[in-house]
């Protein structure tokens, strides 16, 4: 929670700007954002792994074992991140399913914000929508109120999740994030936690306690309908 009180403003900006307009969908939502980012914590992707972690998570496809051996953690040496991105997120498989066409796009377009954000295309994607240069400037991606920002437009743009929400329909919504059912049970956890808070309110309580009194929250009392 301390996160979300602590960007209470973005928050309460990008619920209006995506629709997240109803407890459930709310709750949804940070259940899944709260889970892909280690609870709030993680906003690059860590790709510290094991020889063995490597071909658990990206498979053969993605990865010889050979090459797992080589750049994963070992006790000999560390992993190394930056060829490990380039291998996974590179070649035919990067190219055809991240857009990654140039060399060292896997690194330089690795999972970041809230939501994991990965591959020149879906960079290039949000660039287009918000006009942040996240191409040039990949690493603003990992900025809070852009991660957030980029949060909502995978949650709302990219994959029309609010309507899946309103079913309850944790497991289609987490397969459309995640790829799979990953940790499946934490996020009905979270999403259990969220659904019975009143998030909203939460938020709205404290922006108000941050900005009055002051002009500041006139404006974004009018913005956010922070009074009703």
């Amino acid at each position: 929670m301390e996160f979300l009180l602590t960007n209470s403003i973005t928050f309460l900006s990008i619920f209006k700007k995506y629709g997240l307009n109803t407890p459930r969908r709310i709750a949804h939502f940070l259940a899944q954002i709260h889970e892909e980012s280690g609870g709030f914590t993680r906003f690059t992707e860590n790709l510290n792994y094991s020889p063995q972690g490597l071909i658990k998570t990206f498979g053969t496809n993605q990865i010889s074992v050979a090459q797992a051996n080589l750049y994963g953690r070992t006790a000999k040496h560390k992993a190394n991140q930056e060829a490990i991105a380039n291998i996974v997120y590179g070649g035919n498989w990067g190219k055809i399913n991240l857009g990654n066409t140039q060399v060292g796009d896997g690194w330089r377009f690795r999972g970041r914000g809230l939501m994991q954000l990965t591959g020149r295309a879906n960079y290039q994607a949000y660039k287009n929508y918000s006009r942040h240069d996240v191409i040039a400037n990949p690493n603003l991606a990992s900025r809070p109120d852009i991660a957030i920002d980029i949060a909502g437009w995978f949650w709302s743009v990219r994959f029309n999740l609010n309507p899946i929400a309103d079913t309850n329909n944790i497991n289609t919504i987490t397969k459309k994030i995640n790829g799979g059912l990953t940790n499946l049970q934490e996020r009905v956890k979270q999403l259990n936690y969220y659904i019975t808070i009143d998030t909203l309110g939460i938020l709205k309580k404290k922006v108000k306690q941050t900005l009055l009194p002051s002009p500041i929250y006139n404006f974004w009392s009018g913005l956010l309908h922070l009074d009703k």
